[in-house]
């Protein structure tokens, strides 16, 4: 399989530019690592590494010492397989389809199973080749979205021959409510992990993913599974982010208009200026993953200048007040910042109602793509 090319126009005709800096998500691994010392710091790169590319993501980790990998889907595995060394190991957490179990296997992709049908289809096919597979077992602790339940974990600890030729090298679950660190759901699931693992073959624990790392030392077990936490999206609400920055997005100005008081701006005709006033339109919409909800909200920044959205998003830009930019600084083909340092995803994703992984896995495919930072090959 031809690996994929993350789409990245021409930066002369692209109109926006999305830098991402790898420097930051190996900075930000780094730091998760040595939160949870003592257990494994996998790295989450499903969605195309939230959408910031996974073979540049997932190269520039393996660099900064990450070795095991999760994806969601197979073709994501298999993609992404030829890009990082022998060391590392890719996890499929959605499993396999049953057709596509072999080709899974066959790639040295390692399957999470979620249902007793992914155990049966799985044990066959181990003993179809008279070899044992490698595997990971989900168990449902409370979120009722993936994983075995409580019945089904008692079939299992009854009936040991369900999981013959099946080689479990991870028992996994997944908070539900780890961006709320004081909420006793998260103290019961990990109290069900533990129970459902004590009655079944012996093999690591993992919980936490990005929010539940900051959870607590004992929700780290021996594997943590972080993924926003990477790219910079905050882990909870309960202090300033720790993690550092990771994306900047720079939209090009197609236009500049003066308006007096009365005109209005946009679809609808939504927003009416109470006064003279200028106004710019920059080449991004909601095509390039800027919602239309919220966006009286939202603002770009230049030069400290703060520019707030008028009027309603279309899909391929959006119109924001100038005013306050001397003219002289600020015209057509001039760049304004979307997304930066100071106003971050998880801002974008406050404005628009969201959560700032939205905001991330949005961005679209017609950005001109600059990646800092990144490692040369080995």
């Amino acid at each position: 399989m031809s690996l994929p090319v993350v789409a990245s126009w021409p930066a002369h005709r692209a109109g926006a530019v999305l830098t991402i800096d790898l420097g930051a998500i190996t900075e930000n691994y780094k730091f998760l690592a040595q939160k949870v010392q003592g257990a494994t710091c996998a790295a989450v790169v499903k969605s195309d590494a939230y959408g910031l590319g996974a073979i540049q993501v997932a190269q520039a980790l393996e660099q900064a010492g990450a070795k095991e990998f999760f994806v969601a889907h197979v073709d994501e595995g298999l993609a992404l397989k030829p890009a990082l060394s022998a060391q590392a190991r890719i996890t499929v957490l959605h499993g396999a389809r049953p057709q596509a179990l072999a080709e899974c296997l066959q790639a040295g992709l390692r399957p999470v199973l979620n249902s007793l049908e992914q155990v049966a289809e799985l044990k066959a096919y181990a003993h179809s080749t008279g070899q044992q597979q490698d595997a990971v077992l989900q168990l449902d602790t409370g979120m009722s979205r993936f994983g075995l339940s409580g019945a089904d974990v008692a079939l299992l600890a009854e009936s040991p021959d369900l999981l013959s030729g099946i080689s479990l090298s991870l028992l996994m679950s997944h908070l539900a409510c780890a961006d709320a660190p004081q909420d006793p759901a998260n103290a019961q699931q990990l109290a069900c992990l533990l129970r459902y693992a004590s009655v079944l073959p012996k093999a690591p624990l993992s919980l936490a993913a990005s929010s539940g790392i900051f959870v607590g030392q004992n929700f780290h077990q021996n594997l943590v599974r972080p993924g926003a936490a990477l790219y910079g999206v905050a882990p909870n609400t309960q202090g300033p982010n720790p993690l550092h920055p990771v994306v900047r997005l720079q939209a090009r100005v197609l236009q500049t208009r003066y308006l007096k008081k009365g005109d209005r701006v946009g679809y609808g005709l939504t927003w009416q200026a109470s006064g003279p006033c200028r106004i710019a339109t920059l080449a991004t919409g909601y095509a390039d993953g800027f919602a239309r909800a919220g966006a009286t909200t939202g603002c770009a920044w230049f030069e400290g200048h703060k520019l707030p959205i008028l009027g309603r998003i279309s899909m391929d830009s959006l119109t924001v007040d100038v005013s306050g930019v001397p003219e002289a600084a600020l015209g057509a083909e001039t760049l304004v910042d979307l997304l930066n340092d100071q106003y971050g995803v998880d801002d974008v994703a406050k404005a628009e109602g969201t959560i700032g992984y939205e905001i991330l896995t949005s961005l679209g495919r017609r950005y001109h793509r600059v990646y800092h930072n990144q490692p040369s090959p080995v």
